[in-house]
């Protein structure tokens, strides 16, 4: 059996690779990550746990935009240390004028303390920021040598 360690990194295509470029140097780097590759219609960002990569959609892709409730990607979720930074971050989405498809709430039945806002990104691929208290506990009991 094996056993995965992390998610090491997502990559996506885009319909525009210069509009998708800024909007995620100025999401991405507002969470901590930096622009560490650029070749060719490749991006890539890295926070050293997890890479974000984006590449211009070819020919045949761009006949196919994105569409919500679609077979594939429905959206990616980025976990944050708190929910104050759930809060700081729809302040900077507001502030980039992003479309908020939820504002930062509760939702208790995903867990204790499950935090989070969701948002679209140019191509409309659904993104989430979220904190989740129950999950923090999992990982204090694991560290603990104790069962999840």
């Amino acid at each position: 059996m094996v056993r995965v360690v992390g998610i090491d990194h997502l990559a996506i295509r885009v319909s525009d690779l210069a509009l998708s470029k800024r909007f995620y140097d100025r999401l991405l780097g507002f969470m901590g990550f930096v622009r560490e590759w650029e070749f060719g219609e490749v991006v890539g960002w890295n926070n050293w746990e997890t890479m974000f990569w984006i590449t211009q959609a070819d020919e045949e892709g761009m006949r196919h935009p994105h569409r919500t409730g679609g077979i594939g990607y429905h959206h990616y979720a980025f976990e944050l240390e708190s929910a104050q930074q759930v809060d700081e971050l729809y302040a900077f989405l507001l502030e980039e004028n992003v479309e908020i498809v939820d504002p930062p709430a509760a939702y208790p039945s995903y867990g204790e303390g499950y935090y989070a806002v969701f948002f679209l990104d140019p191509d409309g691929l659904k993104l989430e920021a979220m904190h989740f208290v129950e999950k923090e506990k999992r990982r204090a009991r694991l560290k603990a040598g104790g069962e999840p």
